[in-house]
């Protein structure tokens, strides 16, 4: 981890403690990664965990490892792309655990290319996991909480999403959609009481990243992006983001003119 990045959480109030205490969560993507520390640690603090993801075997491993933790992790395996499945799988929570008070919606992959391997197919992909997965399970459990007024929805988007990144196409669009979307419908949340929160993280050290064949700037690890987000979803905030130096660069790119942020992206592309 860089060691601005661990400088700062020894020192900041938001990284301190799990107050997210006692209820039913659903996450997606939980069988590695952040999502699979998120559901441990909201385990260690008496939470009921529903955790899906398409890998049945990582689940259940995920499962055993909470049976002498305060809280559950059950598993519900799903892939997020059937809609009409994750319909099925969300009335099974509530029925088994009770109404999902916090949806971590955190599925989603890379899927890297350029000009030269440029294919509706990959882009469609992309696409389909990363964004319409995610809105194939914000459907369901936002019109649940609507109705009950109540419960808090947590989106996993990207830094990529503040602008366009060489190679990275389908994943930055996948991503900024997804921003977006969290843009426009928090106002309109916020009149039912429910919260929602969308996730900027940088690179974070998974078995997603680990396939990166470049230097990935701020690197930090899965404990460090969990703690993070649970911070952030404490204070309720709309946007959590890290880690706040890389977050600090892309805010800036995200205001530079285009004749000089294509000065540094065709950098990118020439290393």
């Amino acid at each position: 981890m860089n060691a601005l990045n661990v400088a700062w959480e020894k020192n900041s109030k938001e990284a301190v403690g799990i107050k997210v205490k006692n209820q039913v969560v659903w996450i997606t993507g939980a069988s590695q990664g952040i999502g699979r520390c998120l559901a441990l640690n909201l385990a260690k603090s008496g939470c009921k965990v529903a955790a899906t993801s398409r890998t049945e075997d990582d689940l259940m491993s995920l499962q055993d490892r909470s049976k002498d933790l305060p809280g559950e992790i059950q598993s519900y395996p799903c892939d997020v792309t059937d809609e009409k499945n994750i319909e099925i799988l969300i009335k099974s929570i509530e029925t088994n655990l009770g109404p999902i008070d916090l949806a971590i919606l955190n599925a989603g992959t890379y899927i890297r290319f350029g000009v030269d391997d440029f294919s509706v197919k990959a882009f469609r992909k992309q696409i389909e996991i990363n964004t319409m997965g995610t809105v194939n399970c914000l459907a369901p459990v936002m019109h649940n909480m609507k109705a009950r007024r109540n419960g808090h929805i947590v989106v996993v988007s990207s830094l990529s999403a503040y602008r366009g990144l060489p190679f990275a196409s389908a994943y930055g669009a996948s991503k900024a959609a997804l921003t977006n979307m969290c843009e426009s419908l928090k106002p309109e949340l916020d009149n039912f009481k429910v919260k929602l929160s969308v996730v900027h993280p940088g690179f974070v050290d998974t078995p997603l990243t680990n396939q990166n064949d470049f230097k990935m700037p701020f690197l930090v690890d899965v404990e460090f992006a969990s703690k993070r987000i649970l911070a952030g979803i404490n204070r309720g905030k709309f946007e959590i983001v890290f880690p706040s130096t890389f977050s600090l660069i892309m805010k800036l790119f995200r205001s530079l003119p285009y004749s000089l942020y294509f000065l540094v992206t065709k950098r990118m592309v020439k290393k």
